[in-house]
C-alpha cells in the first residue's frame, strides 16, 4: 500500500457517501445509491487502492445490500428491486464462459508449447532480413493475441525475441524495435476476436442483453480488416524509427512438438473449438456455449488437472463480472439516463457522438485498465444508443468503446504487455508514448472513418 492508494481509499469512501448526503435534482433515491457505488468504483479502479477484481466483487456485494430485493435499507415505493440473484448471476454470465474457454486454450497452448512451436514454424520461412523478421514477429504476435491473453502472448513472444536482442550490439536501435513491436502487436491483435481482450467480451455481453447478438465470425469480419491495416502501420512506424544497424538477424527457437496423448487431445480440442466458433451459423451454438466445450473436454479427459484449473485467470473473469453487475445496477436504477441527461446530445451529430465515446474510452483507458474503462463506458454508450432521440446503432456504440479501450497503449500502466516491454530495459517510456500514441490515434481514426461504412457493407450493420 502506497500513500496514493491510501488516499484512493479515503476518496472512494467519501464519494460513496456523497450521494447519501447531497441530493441531485432528477435522480431517484435508488439512483443515488448506485451513484455512490459508481463513483467509488471509478476511484478504486483508477488508483488500484484495492485489486481491480476486488473492486468488482465489492460492486456486486454493495448492489445486493443496497438496491436488490434483499437490500438492508428500505427501498422507495414504486421501485421494482431486481433480485439479488441477478447480481450474483453476473459471476456466471455467458460472456464469462466464452472467456473461460479462451483461457483454457491459452493455458493449454503454453502447457504443451504449442505457442513456441507455432512461432518456430511460422518464423522459419522469413529468412534473416530484419524487415521481414520484424513483420513476422508482429503478425505472429497478433495472431496469438487473438486467442490468448495479451499478457500471455507478450510473455511468450518476448521469450522468443530476447535471445535475438542479445545478439545485437548494445546501441543498435533494432533492440528497442524488437522489444517494442511485441506488446504493440499484442494489443492490436486483441481486437480481432471476442476472446482477444476483455473489452470485446464486455461489449458483446452488453449487446446480447439488449437483444443484439454478435457471433465469433461477425466480430472477426468487423475488426480483422482494420487490424491488418493497423499492424501494417506498426511495421512501418517501428521499422522507420528503429532501423536495424546490421546485415542479418538469426532467430533460433529450440522446441519440438509434444506428441503425447494429452497434447494430441489438446490440439484436436483447440482446432475443433476454433472451427465451431467460426461456423456458429451452421450448427446453431453461440460463442459462449462453444467456449465451454474445451473446459468440459479438457477437464473430463484429465488433460487439465486441478492445478491447471487453479492457473486460470479467474481474477479477470471476476473483473468482467463486476463490470456487468455495475451496468445492470446503473440501468435498473436509472442512473444511466440521469448521467446522459447532463449533456445535450441532441445538439451533436451521430458521428460526433460516436467519436466522443471512442475518444473518451481511449483517453480513460490510457491511465486505467482497459477492462475497467469498458465496464464504465459501455453501459452508458448502450443507454445512449437505445434512446429514441439519438440515431446511433447500439453495435457501433458498444464496439467503438471496446476498440477505443483496447487501442490505449501509450504508457507503461495502460496495459500489462507494456509493462513487460519496459521490464526488458531497452524500451523507455518515451518510446511507448511515441509509438503507442501514433498507433492508437491512427487505429481509432481508421475505425471512425471507415468502420460503420464497412460494417454496413459486410452486413453487420443493417
Amino acid at each position: 500500500m502506497t500513500r496514493g492508494k491510501y488516499i484512493g481509499l479515503v476518496v472512494a469512501l467519501l464519494l460513496f457517501l456523497l450521494p447519501w448526503m447531497v441530493k441531485f435534482p432528477g435522480l431517484s433515491e435508488e439512483g443515488h445509491r448506485v451513484f455512490g457505488i459508481f463513483l467509488a468504483a471509478i476511484v478504486l479502479w483508477v488508483t488500484e487502492a484495492i485489486p481491480l477484481h476486488a473492486t468488482a466483487v465489492l460492486i456486486i456485494l454493495l448492489e445486493i445490500l443496497l438496491v436488490s430485493g434483499k437490500a438492508l435499507i428500505g427501498l422507495p415505493e414504486g421501485f421494482e428491486a431486481p433480485s439479488y440473484r441477478l447480481f450474483f448471476g453476473t459471476l456466471a454470465d455467458p460472456v464469462l464462459m466464452l472467456f473461460l474457454g479462451g483461457f483454457f486454450l491459452a493455458h493449454g497452448a503454453a502447457k504443451f508449447d504449442l505457442d513456441r512451436n507455432l512461432a518456430r514454424v511460422l518464423l522459419r520461412p522469413l529468412g534473416t532480413s530484419a524487415s521481414m523478421i520484424l513483420l513476422g514477429l508482429i503478425a505472429i504476435t497478433a495472431i496469438f493475441s487473438m486467442f490468448m491473453s495479451n499478457t500471455a502472448t507478450t510473455a511468450t513472444m518476448m521469450a522468443v525475441v530476447l535471445p535475438v536482442m542479445s545478439q545485437l550490439p548494445a546501441k543498435d536501435r533494432m533492440r528497442t524495435g524488437l522489444a517494442l513491436c511485441i506488446p504493440i502487436a499484442a494489443n492490436v491483435g486483441g481486437l480481432g476476436t471476442p476472446i482477444g481482450t476483455p473489452p470485446n467480451a464486455i461489449a458483446i455481453g452488453a449487446l446480447s442483453r439488449n437483444g443484439t447478438n454478435i457471433d465469433f465470425l461477425q466480430w472477426m469480419l468487423m475488426t480483422i480488416p482494420f487490424m491488418v491495416v493497423i499492424l501494417a502501420v506498426v511495421w512501418v512506424v517501428i521499422g522507420k524509427l528503429y532501423r536495424f544497424g546490421g546485415k542479418k538477424i538469426e532467430i533460433k527457437i529450440d522446441s519440438k512438438f509434444n506428441k503425447s496423448l494429452p497434447a494430441i487431445v489438446f490440439y484436436v480440442t483447440f482446432a475443433a473449438t476454433i472451427v465451431l466458433w467460426l461456423t456458429s451459423k451452421l450448427h446453431g451454438m453461440n460463442s459462449s456455449i462453444v467456449g465451454f466445450i474445451p473446459v468440459a473436454v479438457l477437464l473430463s479427459t484429465r488433460v487439465f488437472s486441478a492445478k491447471d484449473l487453479q492457473s486460470i485467470q479467474w481474477h479477470v473473469l471476476w473483473l468482467v463480472a463486476g463490470g456487468i453487475a455495475l451496468g445492470v445496477g446503473v440501468g435498473k436504477c436509472g442512473l444511466d439516463a440521469w448521467l446522459l441527461g447532463l449533456i445535450d446530445w441532441n445538439s451533436m451529430s451521430s458521428g460526433m457522438i460516436i467519436a466522443m465515446l471512442a475518444v473518451t474510452a481511449l483517453v480513460l483507458s490510457t491511465v486505467i485498465s482497459n477492462s475497467a474503462t469498458a465496464n464504465l463506458v459501455v453501459p452508458l454508450a448502450m443507454t445512449l444508443a437505445l434512446s429514441e432521440s439519438i440515431a446511433i446503432s447500439p453495435v457501433t456504440a458498444a464496439v467503438f468503446v471496446a476498440i477505443g479501450s483496447s487501442l490505449a497503449m501509450a504508457l507503461p500502466i495502460s496495459t500489462p504487455p507494456n509493462a513487460v516491454a519496459i521490464s526488458t530495459g531497452v524500451v523507455r517510456t518515451k518510446d511507448l508514448a511515441l509509438v503507442g500514441t501514433l498507433v492508437g490515434a491512427i487505429g481509432l481514426a481508421l475505425f471512425l472513418v471507415g468502420g460503420q461504412w464497412f460494417w454496413a457493407l459486410v452486413g453487420v450493420l443493417q
